[in-house]
């Protein structure tokens, strides 16, 4: 009984534990088990370690003795591994001691494919059984060559030929492509790594955006270096030098301050007298409001017309029947401000009854709605020599403007000299080509400011053969950089007298040094909103520019000594400074004022709140020929200074205390055509074209 009992239970014990197992198919039954496990035993990887084998050969001595060993297990893990023999799924180890649980098929993170990617290296399996190692470069931007693309055949783990394409490493283009390391394969995942990293690669170029080349000047590159933020003057001689040394040594001494005495007898009816307007604003006011009951102009000076006319635009009342009172009588000057109350239907009626021989002034801005190309073309500048004497032609704000509309212009007015084409959105760099074709003999102004389809570097040879030119501006303009400004100054850099490069956020102190270098003749410059700029740019300035007369540093980072030192320098010619937001200007820039730029007409100090009353006091007692004075936003400023100066004739703006747009009234008007007389023959440079 009792053998009975053990057979039968050994017999159940053998069912289940084969009941479980995966069964093999009916192809290989007929294979001897032994020999498949004696195949599988030796397949295991630890060749290189003689311990290991003796501990698994012990390993399978032990189990076999246990009569616990699984050879059919052991044959499909042999018959996998012959099938899938380009891609090794055994993983080299035993179980110290099976169970019913470990007689199922496990399989490690590595064969699941789960095991971590390292992103900087991809493993690539090829067909000789090698494989090779790529790695990504720093910069993220590496790139592979597919030398054979039709050779690539990937395997999907069905037991095909894996032939992948070399792959080289290039970096960037600057060194030859290295030969990739050879690493013996882990594990049968490297064509999935391969593929995928690929796949990654394409998509990448595919969205990537190109890499800017870099920029150059006469086919040779000028590399841009930012100087320091403190000022190292290359001769100690130097003006400026010399007054940095003299302000250092003048505060290390002690503090300097002002000793100014409010003068309370005149402070109160200063402010009274300065607020009563002329008997002629009263009468020009009285005419904007009531505009719509003017019916001619004949006889009315062009002087007063433009002060008329402007005051009706700020009161939102240009309309056609005051456009059209400008326009009556063969008038030498039309100037208007705001176009945008009028149509195009009405500005075509306007032009056709125009007699435009003697017209040498055309402004016409903010007139987006009404001036298209084919208005422009047919009424205005309607036929060849329509515009024979006109000199100045302003469109800003054009939008519908595009370079298809100034061919026309071209011909109807050859002597034209100042262009304003700012604003204009639809303009390319060909209006600059068509400018340059039809002016450049006689070109002295041109505006292109917030242009942003321009690229500045592909007007640059254009405008270097404008050698009259005088003034230019493109503030706004993005891709105004160092070397658009040094190509500009070198070539006709003598004969500018002003420059407009607000806004033109890519420059640094090296197009300042340039201007410096070669603007002997400049009078005013707008450097406002460029934030790279340091005190070095403030030395060239000092150094090179020494009649300047207009000057913008709006919401730069200058420091208080650098300002103060160009002002010894450079203030005695000066009459329009501004210093709107620029936070280190205080006790020193204000005694530099005071001492050495006494011919201010017009100075802006808004938001340099380090200024104190008596600092603000000496200015305005000490500038007699201030007429204009800004302090938006320096709230520190009392009633002490603004009862307590002297000065009868100074206008002081943005104070709570003090009307915000009074100085609007006040604004010159160009009595000229033209900002700056015309130089003489023998002064225009001939230069060879760069």
């Amino acid at each position: 009984m009792e053998t009975e009992d053990d057979a039968e239970n050994a017999k159940a014990i053998e069912e289940s534990s084969t009941s479980h197992r995966p069964r093999l198919r009916n192809d290989w039954m007929d294979l001897d088990l032994n020999v498949l496990a004696e195949e599988a035993r030796n397949e295991i990887q630890f060749q290189d370690h003689p311990e290991k084998q003796t501990e698994n050969g012990q390993l399978g001595h032990n189990m076999a003795n246990d009569g616990f060993l699984n050879l059919d297990v052991l044959a499909e893990d042999a018959l996998h591994d012959i099938a899938l023999q380009d891609h090794t799924r055994f993983s080299g180890r035993f179980p110290e001691k099976q169970t019913e649980k470990d007689l199922t098929m496990r399989y490690t993170s590595e064969e699941k494919g789960k095991a971590k990617i390292d992103d900087d290296q991809v493993l690539i399996e090829t067909n000789d059984g090698k494989t090779i190692i790529v790695l990504d470069s720093d910069d993220g931007e590496d790139e592979i060559k597919n030398e054979d693309t039709d050779n690539l055949n990937l395997n999907l783990g069905l037991g095909q030929n894996v032939d992948f394409m070399e792959l080289d490493l290039v970096n960037d283009g600057v060194r030859e492509n290295t030969e990739p390391a050879e690493v013996e394969p882990p594990d049968g995942l490297a064509w999935w790594r391969a593929w995928q990293k690929e796949l990654r690669l394409k998509a990448a170029r595919r969205l990537a955006l190109p890499k800017k080349p870099k920029k150059q000047i006469d086919g040779k590159p000028r590399e841009k270096i930012l100087p320091p933020t403190k000022v190292d003057d290359e001769t100690s001689d130097s003006p400026f030098s010399m007054a940095m040394e003299a302000i250092e040594k003048r505060n290390s001494v002690r503090k300097p301050q002002f000793k100014w005495v409010p003068n309370n007898n005149k402070g109160s009816s200063n402010i009274k007298r300065g607020s009563i307007p002329s008997l002629l604003e009263l009468s020009l006011n009285a005419l904007a409001e009531n505009s719509e009951a003017i019916v001619s102009l004949k006889f009315i000076p062009d002087a007063l017309r433009h002060k008329l006319s402007q005051r009706v635009c700020d009161s939102r009342k240009m309309d056609a029947q005051f456009f059209e009172l400008l326009t009556r009588e063969s008038p030498t000057e039309i100037r208007v401000k705001n176009c945008s109350q009028i149509t195009e239907e009405e500005l075509t009626r306007i032009f056709l009854n125009c007699d435009t021989q003697n017209l040498t002034v055309l402004q016409l801005d903010f007139c987006g709605q009404c001036v298209p190309d084919h208005v422009l073309e047919n009424f205005i500048a309607r036929s060849q020599g329509s515009l024979p004497s006109l000199l100045t032609i302003s469109l800003r704000g054009a939008l519908r403007l595009t370079d298809a509309g100034l061919p026309s212009i071209g011909v109807s007015a050859p002597a034209l000299q100042s262009i304003n084409l700012s604003q204009c959105s639809f303009l390319t760099f060909r209006s600059i080509n068509l400018v340059k074709f039809y002016f450049e003999s006689s070109l002295r102004e041109l505006y292109i400011d917030d242009c942003m389809n321009i690229d500045a570097m592909r007007i640059l040879p254009s405008l270097k053969k404008l050698k009259h030119l005088q003034v230019l501006s493109v503030a706004g303009i993005e891709t105004v950089s160092d070397d658009f400004v040094i190509g500009i100054v070198e070539a006709i850099g003598r004969n500018l007298r002003e420059l407009v490069f607000a806004n033109c956020v890519a420059l640094t102190d090296i197009s300042v040094k340039f201007i410096g270098e070669n603007c002997s003749k400049l009078y005013s410059l707008d450097l406002s909103y460029l934030d790279k700029l340091t005190d070095s740019a403030v030395k060239y300035l000092a150094n090179g520019c020494c009649s300047i007369g207009r000057l913008n540093f709006c919401r730069n980072g200058f420091s208080d000594e650098a300002i103060a030192a160009f002002l010894e320098v450079s203030g005695r010619s000066l009459h329009e400074l501004s210093l709107n937001n620029v936070r280190m200007v205080g006790i020193n820039t204000a005694i530099s004022i005071v001492k050495y730029s006494k011919n201010l007409w017009t100075l802006d100090l808004s938001w340099c709140r380090k200024l104190s009353d008596e600092a603000l006091g000496s200015i305005v007692d000490s500038c007699e020929s201030l007429r204009l004075l800004k302090l938006f936003g320096c709230s520190q400023i009392t009633n002490a200074f603004l009862e307590g100066h002297s000065n009868s004739l100074v206008q002081i703006v943005g104070l709570q205390t003090t009307p915000a747009l009074a100085h609007l009234d006040s604004t010159q008007i160009q009595q000229t055509p033209l900002r700056y007389p015309p130089l003489p023959d023998h002064q225009i440079l001939d230069q060879p074209d760069s």
